[in-house]
């Protein structure tokens, strides 16, 4: 299959084609194109994974955009195969209801639902809910399981008609859907006409400063396209009829930020979160390009010390399987040079991923019976974020001799 890609000349956030190459990382594959038994003998086209610092508004961002439908259609993450992930969004939920909290029934629309994990809290505490996602199956077996999803993009059209059915929404979501959209102006006004005049948007995506901070770069890959900081989202925002009035810090994918968004004019008082963290954004560097052109000397000491490392396990006759096939690992094994000569196989908790080959590498990805079945040396856990459950869960791996290596944000041998 020829897989489309493009690149843009402007930034995402403001226009500006004033853009600044910062980082060049491998090129990948698409990093969720896990491949079937019969296909692994196939080469899969490699994208390139070079990242663009915007001059004028300091917005950090992917410009060669992989056709979405070949990323998102046929999606093999499901949010409902991880605990932490059920945990946090109950706790997300929670948190919207209580610190924003309806007289009567309400209306919750999740804009990149996956699952519904997230909306199955709403519709517990009495709201409708509908969800809006382009991964066919997934959408179509979240409908099954009574949270109502349509199978598709947003758009201002599909905005207007969810407006004629449904009415306005009271609290919208949006969880790493504003690193994955290639136009946001036409998602943010789209999002603008579903929301209610006092709704709330919600969004979480992963944060710059915690990939610059803990060298988090394999979070980089196609499906990503932006990686932001709250300076030049504020901005964005108010250039589209928005405020951005809160915004924190939470732990999911390594460090996340939430940002919570009202019509401008809404009910909800600014506070100091927002200046407190662009502050800090300035304090770092992160409004400036040369700060990610030094971010690339952090990321080669991070490949010099596991290269090392997994050379020297493969030298003393030792095996090597890996644990975690989430799309981040993709980058990490293409950047790092890590494939077939140095890890054995993959073990993943998710139906959806077992039996196939990783991306591009081919790898076979299977569930953890193997790695009792096999019995590795070492296992290095490429889904990094989820290492403390990872190894709490395999005491029985660790407790016959076998090691654990967590890659980042430091490597460590458990």
């Amino acid at each position: 299959m020829t897989i489309s890609c493009i690149r843009r000349s402007d930034c995402r956030l403001c226009g500006s084609e004033n853009l600044t190459e910062v980082l060049c990382l491998a090129a990948t594959p698409p990093a969720n194109a896990f491949v079937p038994k019969d296909l692994r003998s196939t080469e899969q086209a490699r994208f390139p994974l070079d990242v663009f610092f915007c001059e004028a508004c300091g917005h950090v961002q992917l410009l060669d955009v992989v056709d979405p439908n070949v990323l998102f259609e046929n999606y093999v993450y499901v949010s409902g195969t991880s605990p932490v992930f059920v945990d946090h969004f109950r706790h997300y939920a929670e948190t919207l209801m209580s610190r924003f909290p309806l007289e009567g029934r309400g209306f919750a629309v999740d804009i990149g639902s996956n699952d519904g994990t997230l909306l199955g809290f709403f519709k517990e505490n009495g709201h409708s809910v509908l969800g809006i996602d382009p991964a066919q199956e997934i959408a179509r077996q979240a409908t099954k399981n009574g949270i109502p999803t349509i199978a598709d993009f947003l758009t201002p059209a599909l905005a207007d008609d969810i407006v004629s059915k449904h009415g306005k929404a009271d609290f919208i979501t949006a969880n790493n859907v504003y690193a994955h959209v290639n136009e946001l102006t036409e998602l943010t006004a789209s999002i603008s006409s579903i929301l209610g005049h006092n709704g709330v948007f919600t969004f979480e995506v992963s944060y710059l400063v915690d990939v610059y901070e803990d060298v988090l770069f394999d979070t980089i890959y196609h499906e990503h396209l932006d990686y932001h900081t709250v300076g030049p989202l504020k901005t964005f925002f108010a250039a589209n009829g928005l405020e951005l009035f809160a915004a924190e810090r939470v732990d999911t994918h390594g460090g996340s930020l939430r940002g919570y968004v009202q019509h401008q004019g809404g009910p909800h008082a600014a506070n100091a979160s927002v200046q407190d963290l662009i502050a800090l954004e300035q304090r770092l560097g992160l409004d400036q390009a040369a700060t990610y052109i030094n971010f690339g000397n952090a990321i080669d000491a991070r490949k010099q010390e596991l290269t090392t490392l997994l050379t020297a396990i493969k030298a003393d006759g030792k095996r090597i399987a890996g644990f975690g096939a989430p799309a981040k690992a993709t980058t990490l094994m293409y950047h790092f040079g890590i494939g077939p000569k140095v890890i054995d196989f993959i073990v993943d908790d998710s139906p959806l991923k077992q039996n196939l080959y990783s991306p591009g590498l081919h790898l076979p990805v299977v569930s953890s019976d193997r790695l009792y079945a096999e019995k590795p040396d070492y296992v290095v856990i490429l889904a990094w974020n989820f290492a403390e459950p990872i190894i709490k869960n395999h005491t029985k791996f660790s407790d016959g001799g076998g090691k654990f290596i967590v890659p980042l944000p430091e490597v460590r041998v458990i």
